[in-house]
Formats: structure tokens, C-alpha cells, sequence
């Protein structure tokens, strides 16, 4: 085939590679939820219905659905509770501006890629909106309705939260930035000044703290509160007793100083808090609820007795070296120190996510189970559920989502699929699995096509996706694998579709992009890189292994998404895609790319980023 020919084929590949949908079958979803004191409602975000379900929180009766026709990701109120804000839309996101009584959509706002955790100002007149996957934040000017700014942050800004006098605004990292083959890594709070709209401070989170979905402001704006997962990267998987791979963290900020206070573990002893996501702090000060979406579980934790407990353990950290301290009595290590002093609640549904507070009862979104648990906390705390609608029965994809993100089917609750793989991809981080040896740590890698692109893992050590789906639960998991809920796993997983790239403009390659596709077949990208998704399923030794891997060839990687899956290469030593070629390709081996130019190779890697 003609060099033209093959240039043509490769440019329509990546044009309708993001053309396919997953078939949700309307289940409901229900993730964001926000309440209202003035109306007295409950408002749910059910995302794959695409629609907003208001409830009467003094009946307790659904009142209305507003249809929408982007799944809703993130909610917010106007301060006079008359607006509805919702985030929504993928790589064109849209802010929707709903009157609450009618239900009609009052305007709509252009934001960035994939738009989530919006926050309204105090006095109504701006809103902020974290861009997912554009790694910024916009400012919307609400009396103009537009955009007046975007806001760069460290990457994938997933909420936010302002202080109680509007001047910052906290911005949660889903993820952490940088290489993987260090010693300490950690997503970031970045906080942003509302009137300069600058960064002004980057609050680092202990390390191994990995994919934030939440965080709350006590009620007197004292203290920020962001529950974490809390890997513990730096041993080989051995076993998983004690959180020994994976523990689970509320860390705890001061807002007037900018600072990490506290870091606390969400865990027992012998049971995981597996993948804290929603947390709300109660308007009394009395409770911090947090939620964990892998156990189906919410922890009620006793303000008071936490910050008193957490003082004498300060106090005990001066008396003692920080050595000692650090053992024994450090909160981030000490897996009975929430012991007395918080309800861990078992909840009705499965997958809980977001929480409010209406009165004295804790709202809680059941992803799964597609309703509301209802929590009133207290000496002998209430449960119950509330049903949103009529259900339809899960399909064997939704079953095996269903079990990807269940933490319950692994040995003492520690984690789930997802805790390594949050929605599929990558948690950024080095993990020795013991699969290739012992002592040569390899980078995550995304789960995204895995079962098309055999064989898999770095080293291609096993022969298909299914087999590793099944290790994974054996040697990962330490739990018996049960082959119906594997099989919906994998039924799951090849279901799950690409999201289109923030590199591409209105879904095709940008001009840049296209001078790229040219100088990746001349480079040479296309022997390995090739078929639909850019990979031929080859092992190649790329010269850029070393230590105990020197030498050994790796499985070609596909590209499809490859923009979202920093750091790279087997080790992540290559925090950007720039590294690969600079850095770790000087004899090219991985690619002819030593002697193209800067633009050149800036090209290359925009078309690579397009995928």
C-alpha cells in the first residue's frame, strides 16, 4: 500500500474512533446530589438517564425529572436556591442554567472538556467549574453568562469547594503529576485567589494520596476535609493484610494557613474503607461523613473527638522522636485511631457516592442500586432506602461494572478493581505485582482496550485480558475467583469506549495534528503503533528498560487515549510525552526521532495526544 494510502487510513481511524457509545439501557445512576433549605428539595444527578430528579425532603416524595440531553455530572444552587447549575457534556462541555420550579433551561454556558464540581460565590455572581481533562478551571462571569477565564491547575481538577468568605477557592487533583519511579508522589489541593484568579498555592497531601473525588468546609470554615485512597506503592504486593497495598485516608487542611493539618486512616484493622468518595460536613459541626463507594459503607466521625484526639497526638509527636512518633502513633499509620469515635454505617444499596444533608439526615446517591439511602446519625443511628423510580434488571456489562468497583469481593475489603484502575485507567503510580519478578516496580497501565490488544501487562507476561482479569482477583485481591463475576468484569471492560481527546477540534485532528500523522509514519511510529489500535501486539526490546528489566522486551502499548495516562514508558520515568523522545530515545531505538526538530517533534506528539 502506498504511503498516501496507508496516511489516509490512519487519519479516518482516528476520526471515528471515538464514534461508538456504551448502551447504558437508562439505568439511573445517581451520583451528584445538593440540598436546599429555602425550597426544601433534594436534587440528584442521575447520569446515565441523563436527567435531575427533585425530591421533597419533607415528604420524602419525588416531585419531578428534568430530562437532559448530556449526562449530568456536577450540581450547584444560586444562593437564593431559585438556579440550578449542572456540569455536563464531554469534550464540548456546557454549564446548564435550570429554573427549579419549571424545570426549563434558562441558558446555556460554553466550559472546557468533561466539566465537574462546580461552586457558586457567595453573592451569586461567578461560578467556578473544574475542566477535567483540559487540567484547568473556568471562571464564568453569571450576570454575563460567559466565560471570562480558565484557570491551568496540576491535573484533573474533579471538585471544589470555596471558603466561607469566597477569596479561594480549594481545587482538588484527582491525580498526582511528574514521574512514577520516585520515592514520593501525591495529588495536590490547588488553591486558587478569586480575585486575582491565580494559583497562589499548591497544597501537597501525604504520599501515595491518589484519586480525590470530594472535599468539604466545616462548618465555621476552619477546616477543609478531602478523603483520599492512600497507596502504599513503595512494597511489593506480598500480601494484603493491614493495608499493606492499599489504605484509605481523610486528610484534613487548615484553611486560614493553607496547610495539611492531619492526615487519618479511614481503615480497621483487619477491614478496608475501600475508595472514599462523597463527604459532607454537618451544618451543627457535630458529624464528618464520608462515604465509601467500595464497601457500601458511610463513616460518621465525630468532629469534636476527632480534633481533640488529633491534638494529643500532636502533642505526643513533640515529646516523642519522629521516628517512634511515626510507627506508632502517627494518625496516617494507625489503623484503630478513629476507634470510639466514628460509626462505620452499612448501607442498603450498592456503590454510594455523593452525600448531602437535609435537617438531620445524610442523603446518599447508591450508584448500582440506582436509589437514596437515608442516614440520620445518632446513639442508634436510622437506614433507609428510597426509591427514585421503576428499574430495569443489569445487564452482564452493568453487573461487571458493578463488580469492578466492588471492594467487597476482595480480601478484607482493601480494594477494588478501580482503587488501581480508577474509571479504567490508570492511578499513575509504580507497582511491584510480582508477575515478572521482584524489585522492578512497572507503571499502571489502562484497562482501556486491554481485552483487544493481547498479549497484556508491560511485559506481556500474560497471554490475554480474561487471564488477567482472574490473576488479578488471585494474586491482587487474594480472594477465590468467582468465573461469572470475571466474566462480567470482562464484559465490562470491553464495553468501555475512549474519551475523545481535549487535543482534537470540534472531534477531528488540528492542523498541527495532521503534520504529526505525516512524521509518525515517517519515523517509523507505524511499525508498531499500527491496526485500530495502534498496536501490533509485538514484545520489543525499545532500549529503554534498566535495573533488573534491562534488556526485556515490552508489549507494544496502544496509543488510543494515551493522552490521559501520564507518566510513561514500563517504569513511568517519562512524566510527559516530550521525555520519551528527549530524554530515553538518544539511540533511537523507540522511533527515528533523534534528529527531528522541536516543532517537528512537537507535532508528533500532538497527533499522539489526538488519539
Amino acid at each position: 500500500m502506498k504511503t498516501g494510502k496507508i496516511l489516509a487510513l490512519l487519519l479516518m481511524t482516528v476520526q471515528t474512533h471515538y464514534a461508538a457509545t456504551a448502551n447504558t439501557n437508562d439505568y439511573r445512576s445517581p451520583l451528584s446530589i445538593i440540598s436546599s433549605d429555602l425550597n426544601k428539595k433534594i436534587y440528584i444527578a442521575e447520569v446515565t438517564s441523563k436527567k435531575i430528579t427533585i425530591l421533597n425532603a419533607k415528604t420524602k416524595k419525588i416531585e419531578n425529572h428534568f430530562k437532559l440531553e448530556n449526562e449530568p455530572m456536577g450540581l450547584a444552587l444560586s444562593p437564593d436556591n431559585t438556579m440550578i447549575y449542572i456540569s455536563c457534556g464531554v469534550s464540548q462541555g456546557i454549564i446548564q442554567q435550570i429554573d427549579v420550579k419549571t424545570g426549563q433551561i434558562i441558558t446555556e454556558i460554553e466550559v472546557g472538556h468533561s466539566p465537574i464540581g462546580p461552586q457558586v460565590s457567595p453573592d451569586g455572581k461567578m461560578l467556578y467549574v473544574c475542566n477535567r481533562f483540559d487540567n484547568n478551571v473556568s471562571v464564568v462571569d453569571l450576570q454575563k453568562n460567559i466565560e471570562i477565564a480558565t484557570i491551568p491547575v496540576k491535573r484533573e481538577p474533579i471538585a471544589s469547594t470555596l471558603s466561607l468568605d469566597g477569596k479561594h477557592l480549594f481545587i482538588a487533583n484527582h491525580l498526582p503529576v511528574g514521574a512514577a519511579n520516585v520515592d514520593h508522589m501525591t495529588s495536590v489541593i490547588d488553591v486558587m485567589d478569586t480575585q486575582t484568579h491565580k494559583i497562589i498555592k499548591s497544597i501537597a497531601l501525604p504520599n501515595g494520596a491518589i484519586d480525590l473525588r470530594s472535599m468539604c468546609l466545616s462548618h465555621d470554615g476552619l477546616q477543609l476535609y478531602v478523603p483520599s485512597i492512600l497507596a502504599r506503592f513503595l512494597v511489593p504486593t506480598t500480601q494484603i493484610e493491614r493495608g499493606w497495598i492499599n489504605t484509605h485516608a481523610l486528610n484534613i487542611i487548615d484553611v486560614k494557613k493553607q496547610k495539611l493539618l492531619h492526615t487519618v486512616l479511614l481503615d480497621d484493622v483487619d477491614l478496608g474503607a475501600a475508595n472514599p468518595w462523597g463527604i459532607v460536613c454537618t451544618a451543627d459541626g457535630q458529624y464528618i461523613a464520608v462515604v465509601h463507594s467500595a464497601t457500601n459503607e458511610v463513616s460518621i466521625i465525630n468532629r469534636d473527638k476527632l480534633l481533640k484526639k488529633l491534638a494529643a497526638s500532636t502533642a505526643l509527636a513533640k515529646s516523642n522522636s519522629q521516628d517512634e512518633y511515626n510507627m506508632s502513633n502517627n494518625p496516617a499509620n494507625d489503623l484503630s485511631f478513629l476507634s470510639g469515635i466514628r460509626q462505620r454505617i452499612k448501607l442498603p444499596g450498592i456503590g454510594p457516592r455523593g452525600i448531602t444533608e437535609f435537617g438531620k439526615e445524610l442523603y446518599i446517591t447508591q450508584y448500582f442500586t440506582g436509589d437514596l439511602a437515608i442516614v440520620t446519625p445518632g446513639i442508634k443511628t436510622q437506614v433507609e432506602t428510597l426509591a427514585l423510580g421503576d428499574l430495569i434488571p443489569m445487564d452482564k456489562v452493568r453487573k461487571g461494572e458493578m463488580f469492578f468497583n466492588d471492594a467487597t469481593l476482595c480480601f478484607q475489603q482493601w480494594q477494588a478493581c478501580s482503587t488501581c484502575h480508577p474509571d479504567v485507567r490508570s492511578d499513575a503510580v509504580n507497582w511491584d505485582l510480582l508477575n515478572d519478578g521482584i524489585g522492578n516496580p512497572k507503571s499502571t497501565k489502562s484497562l482501556l482496550n486491554a481485552h483487544f490488544t493481547a498479549p497484556v501487562m508491560i511485559t506481556g507476561i500474560r497471554d490475554n485480558a480474561e487471564t488477567a482479569v482472574r490473576a488479578g482477583i488471585k494474586y491482587i485481591q487474594f480472594s477465590v475467583v468467582d468465573e461469572e463475576k470475571a466474566t462480567s468484569i470482562d464484559e465490562f471492560l470491553k464495553s468501555v469506549k475512549p474519551v475523545p481527546s481535549p487535543s482534537l477540534v470540534n472531534g477531528s485532528l488540528s492542523p498541527m495534528a495532521r503534520r504529526g500523522a505525516k512524521i509518525f509514519m515517517n519515523a517509523e511510529c507505524i511499525q508498531c503503533h499500527s491496526g485500530p489500535y495502534y498496536s501490533n501486539g509485538s514484545l520489543v526490546d525499545v532500549g529503554t528498560t534498566d535495573g533488573l528489566d534491562k534488556g526485556v522486551p515490552l508489549n507494544v502499548p496502544h496509543l488510543t487515549e494515551v493522552w490521559r495516562t501520564a507518566p510513561y514508558l514500563n517504569d513511568g520515568r517519562a512524566a510527559e510525552l516530550k521525555d520519551i523522545f528527549t530524554k530515553f530515545n538518544t539511540t533511537n531505538m523507540h522511533g527515528d526521532t533523534k534528529d527531528l526538530s522541536d516543532a517537528e517533534l512537537d507535532d508528533l506528539i500532538e497527533f499522539v495526544k489526538s488519539l
